[in-house]
């Protein structure tokens, strides 16, 4: 899919200056850093409110395979 964005032109300079060239491929690999920096903050909110069975035992289940 085709996108037009506006960017920032003192951010844009900035990244320029930093990575030397700014390629189409140099912005989804940044957008998809974003993405995964996200992810990993909405997982580290869930740490702690998960509750789990304690009659629960893993080393059971690996012995069953």
């Amino acid at each position: 899919m085709k996108m037009q964005i506006e960017i920032d032109k003192e951010i844009l300079d900035e990244a320029m200056k930093l990575g030397n060239t700014i390629q189409k491929a140099t912005i989804e690999a940044a957008i998809k850093e974003y993405i995964a920096r996200k992810k990993r903050i909405e997982i580290k909110r869930t740490f702690g409110s998960i509750e789990y069975d304690p009659e629960y035992d893993y080393k059971q289940l690996r012995q069953a395979r």
